[in-house]
Formats: C-alpha cells, sequence, structure tokens
C-alpha cells in the first residue's frame, strides 16, 4: 500500500449557505464567495502551495465547487461521489421555512441522520456514499485535492475518525476550509496545521 494525502476543500459562500437554505447543483458562488476563493490565488502563500503539491486533483459536480477551483487555479476531474447531499423538496428553501411547514419533519431529519424526510438523501447515506469514496482513495494511495461542499466535508471526516454519523454534528466546515487527512497504513488520520 502507498500512502495517501487528501486534502478536501469547501467550496466558496453561496447565497444559499449565506441564508442557511437547503443548496442545490446549480448554486454558483455569490460575489464574496468568489472574492475570498480568488485571494489566495494573489497571495505569496498560494505561490507556496497551500493545497500542496498532488497528482489528481477532483471536484463535486456542483457549480460552487467548480467555480472553487477554478479561481483557485485548479483543473478538477468531475467525481459524482463528491456531489452534496440531495436534498430534495428542500433545495432552495431554509431552515426557517421549513420550520414554519414542516416542525416535525425537520426534527426527524435533525435528530436521526438516517432520516429523510424531504425526499432525497439521508446524513446516512451520504456518509456511506462518501465514505465507499474515501476507501477508494485509501486504497489507492497518491496526493489528492478534491473541492466538495461541507457536509460532505463533514461526513468524510466522521467516516475516515471510525466516529458514529451523528457525530457529523459536531464538525464545523466554514467555506474553504481545508481539512487534510493523511495515511501511511490502515487508517485515515486527520492532520491539522501545515
Amino acid at each position: 500500500m502507498t500512502g495517501a494525502s487528501l486534502r478536501l476543500v469547501a467550496h466558496g459562500h453561496t447565497a444559499a449557505l449565506r441564508g442557511a437554505r437547503f443548496g442545490g447543483a446549480d448554486d454558483g458562488l455569490d460575489e464574496g464567495g468568489l472574492r475570498a476563493a480568488l485571494a489566495p490565488a494573489s497571495s505569496d502563500a498560494h505561490r507556496r502551495g497551500p493545497l500542496g503539491v498532488h497528482d489528481t486533483c477532483l471536484s463535486s459536480p456542483a457549480l460552487a465547487a467548480r467555480q472553487t477551483a477554478d479561481a483557485l487555479g485548479l483543473l478538477p476531474t468531475i467525481v459524482t461521489a463528491l456531489a452534496d447531499c440531495d436534498y430534495g423538496t428542500w433545495a432552495g428553501l431554509s431552515l426557517e421555512e421549513i420550520a414554519h411547514t414542516q416542525p416535525q419533519a425537520l426534527h426527524d431529519w435533525l435528530s436521526a441522520p438516517e432520516s429523510a424526510p424531504h425526499g432525497g438523501e439521508s446524513v446516512t447515506a451520504v456518509r456511506e456514499r462518501v465514505g465507499r469514496w474515501l476507501d477508494e482513495q485509501h486504497r489507492a494511495g497518491g496526493r489528492i485535492v478534491a473541492v466538495t461542499h461541507p457536509l460532505v466535508i463533514r461526513v468524510a471526516v466522521v467516516h475516515a475518525l471510525g466516529l458514529p454519523v451523528a457525530t457529523y454534528r459536531q464538525v464545523d466546515v466554514e467555506p474553504l476550509a481545508i481539512v487534510r487527512l493523511t495515511s501511511q497504513g490502515a487508517r485515515w488520520h486527520l492532520r491539522l496545521g501545515g
């Protein structure tokens, strides 16, 4: 087995993120999100490589992820396993709207990761999808940068560390955050710092 290094990059701000709305695949970066994603490209830190040397660059199919990758000067291959949760009928709606019109459904979704009252994917299903992809990267090895969604990164961390799926709620991932996972053996390690 060869070592693996994975940098998961959260896409920049979108109007849906700022408005606490369930996003969709067509949500692009808002003006502030684009400016923030472009900022590292002009800094000295970027020239030294905040994303490190990589063999492969991947991206969620979502517009915000592709725009973030482009702003960072990356040329990613699109990978459907990195897609955001399918929020079904809730796509485009705010938490406040769901709380007002479907309070029990929202409670179920927030309290049970296997619940999908919106008709889309449950968080458990997202973790299973992302976990399979993460396990494949672990076996393959190499240095990978992947631009994706905060929820995808949250469940990836939970999977990599072997934590119960419900702990994803305790992992916060901000727009443009970089989470690094490394492996030289049987399991992933969360690496903090440079």
